[in-house]
C-alpha cells in the first residue's frame, strides 16, 4: 500500500512540474523570448499543451472572465495538492 501511495505522489508531483513548465514556456513564447519555429521548443510546448490543456479547459469553463489573466493553472495545482493530501489522510494516516 505504501508503494502505491508513493507512486501516486510521484505522478502528481511530476504532473505539477509539467504544468509549471507549460506556464513558463507559454510566457516565454508570448513575450517572444522563445520562438516556436525552433523544433525543440515547439515539441516541448506541444507535449505540455496536450498533457495540461484538457483539465485547464475544464477549469476555465467555470472561472469568471478576468481579461488576460489566467488563474486556471493555480486552481489546478491547488486542487492536485488537495487531492494528494486527501489521499494520504484517508489511506495512510500513520505511514507518513
Amino acid at each position: 500500500m505504501k508503494s502505491a501511495l508513493i507512486l501516486f505522489d510521484n505522478i502528481v508531483t511530476l504532473y505539477i512540474w509539467v504544468l509549471i513548465i507549460h506556464v513558463i514556456i507559454s510566457w516565454l513564447v508570448a513575450f517572444n523570448i522563445l520562438n516556436t519555429s525552433n523544433r525543440f521548443v515547439y515539441s516541448v510546448l506541444d507535449v505540455s499543451y496536450r498533457l495540461t490543456n484538457p483539465p485547464l479547459d475544464y477549469i476555465r469553463r467555470f472561472l469568471p472572465n478576468l481579461g488576460s489573466i489566467d488563474i486556471s493553472p493555480i486552481i489546478l495545482i491547488l486542487g492536485l495538492m488537495f487531492l494528494r493530501n486527501l489521499v494520504f489522510e484517508m489511506f495512510a494516516p500513520g505511514l507518513f
